[in-house]
C-alpha cells in the first residue's frame, strides 16, 4: 500500500507591482489600515499612491442643525474612488453659524467669540476674540499668520467698511484702513468673492468684476482691476490654487444662462486666459434643477474646480484640468436631500493624505464610512 503525503498547498503573497497596482483601486480612507499590515504593506502603499493613482482633493460638505445644540455633519466626496464618505465625529463646537468664505476656511462668529480652521479635514480649530467691531456677513481670510476680518459689520456707516486683522502669533487685533470706496455697496460676503495666497487677500465684486489686492502686512489695498474676460459673463466668483488664480463666471442672464467658462487670472497684469468651459450636456443639467441660476459656488484645489449653485446643493460639478485639458462630471450629493432640516450647508476643499486620515482616526470618536449613494 503506496501512503501519499499531500502536501497543502500555500497561497502565494501578493507583493511588488501586482500588490501596488491592487491598492491602487483601494478607497483612501482604506489605505491606511492597508499601511498598518506591514513595513513593506506600508512601501506599497505609498508607491501605488505615487505611481498608480494618487490622491485628489476631496470636496467636504458641512451642515449645521438649526436647533440646540446646533450639530454639525460632514461628508466628503473623494474622487479618487468615487465615494462618498460619512464622518463619524463629535460635532463641531457651537460658537455661531458656520461659514466658509473661501474653499479650505470654516469659521464661526459671534460677539463674545471667533473661531476658524484651515486644515484639509478641519481636525483642529483656534479660538480667539471677537474683532470689536460686531459683523453679521464679513469676508473672513487667514493670509499667512494674519487672519483678516473686513466689511459685512452692522451698526454706524463708518463700521460697515471697517478692517480688521488678527494677529495669529500675538494674538492681538489691529484695525486699518477702511475698504476701498468702490467695495463700498457690496462691502460683504454675499456680494464679495475672495481668494488667498501665501501674502495677499484678493476681493472681487461678483457681479462686476472688479477686483483688489490687500497685503495684511502693510495693510495696503492696491487696485481696482477688471476681472471680466467675456462681455456676456453676469456673474464671477474667484479662487486660488496651484499658485494661480481663477476666475469662474456664468454667461447669459440668471433666466438663460448660455455657458460657463474657468480662466486664469495674471497677477501682475490681470489679463484672463480660457482654461475651462463647461459642456453644454451639464449646462442642461444645471439648467434643470432651479427656474433661474443667480449665483454660483466653487471651491478649487489642485487641479480640482467643484462648482454648484447654493439654492441646490444636490448637484456638484466636478471639472478637473489635466494634461492641457480638462474632465467634466457631475456628481449627485446624496447627503444634500435632507437639507430642508437644515440651517447651514457649507462646501470646502482640500488635498487630504494618509497621514491626514492618520491623524483623524487617532483622535477620539472618528471613524470614516462608506455614504449611501443616491
Amino acid at each position: 500500500m503506496v501512503i501519499k503525503h499531500v502536501e497543502k498547498e500555500e497561497e502565494a503573497p501578493i507583493h511588488g507591482d501586482i500588490l501596488e497596482v491592487v491598492l491602487s483601486h483601494v478607497p483612501l480612507t482604506d489605505l491606511v489600515l492597508a499601511s498598518h499590515v506591514s513595513h513593506s504593506w506600508n512601501g506599497a502603499v505609498s508607491s501605488s499612491l505615487r505611481y498608480y493613482n494618487h490622491p485628489k482633493p476631496w470636496l467636504l460638505y458641512h451642515t449645521q442643525t438649526s436647533r440646540p445644540p446646533y450639530a454639525t455633519t460632514t461628508h466628503a466626496y473623494d474622487p479618487r474612488s468615487d465615494v462618498w464618505i460619512r464622518f463619524e465625529m463629535p460635532s463641531i463646537k457651537y460658537v455661531n453659524v458656520l461659514r466658509s468664505s473661501y474653499s479650505d476656511l470654516l469659521y464661526m462668529l459671534s460677539p463674545w467669540s471667533f473661531a476658524f480652521s484651515v486644515d484639509s479635514l478641519h481636525l483642529t480649530w483656534q479660538h480667539a476674540p471677537p474683532p470689536s467691531v460686531w459683523r453679521t456677513d464679513p469676508i473672513v481670510a487667514v493670509v499667512g499668520r494674519h487672519v483678516v476680518v473686513s466689511g459685512g459689520a452692522c451698526g454706524l456707516e463708518d463700521d460697515l467698511h471697517a478692517v480688521e486683522i488678527y494677529d495669529i502669533d500675538s494674538g492681538a487685533w489691529t484695525a486699518c484702513d477702511f475698504m476701498p470706496s468702490l467695495l463700498r455697496d457690496s462691502a460683504a460676503s454675499t456680494w464679495l468673492s475672495v481668494a488667498v495666497d501665501n501674502h495677499k487677500l484678493f476681493v472681487s465684486e461678483k457681479h462686476s468684476g472688479t477686483t483688489y489686492a490687500f497685503d495684511p502686512v502693510t495693510t495696503n489695498w492696491f487696485g481696482p482691476f477688471e476681472i471680466r474676460p467675456d462681455p456676456k459673463m453676469f456673474y464671477s466668483v474667484i479662487g486660488y490654487s496651484n499658485n494661480r488664480l481663477i476666475v469662474t463666471g456664468l454667461l447669459g442672464q440668471p433666466e438663460n444662462v448660455v455657458g460657463l467658462k474657468i480662466y486664469e487670472v495674471n497677477t501682475q497684469s490681470f489679463n484672463c486666459e480660457l482654461i475651462a468651459e463647461m459642456p453644454a450636456c451639464l449646462i442642461e443639467k444645471m439648467k434643470r434643477e432651479v427656474f433661474e441660476i443667480t449665483s454660483i459656488g466653487v471651491c478649487t484645489a489642485g487641479n480640482y474646480m467643484y462648482i454648484y449653485n447654493p439654492g441646490e446643493v444636490g448637484e456638484v460639478f466636478v471639472c478637473e484640468v489635466v494634461d492641457g485639458g480638462c474632465r467634466w462630471r457631475s456628481k449627485r450629493n446624496a447627503a444634500a436631500n435632507d437639507r430642508r432640516k437644515l440651517y447651514r450647508n457649507v462646501y470646502t476643499c482640500g488635498q487630504v493624505s494618509v497621514d491626514d486620515l492618520n491623524r483623524a482616526m487617532r483622535l477620539e470618536n472618528w471613524r470614516f464610512l462608506e455614504a449611501d449613494s443616491d
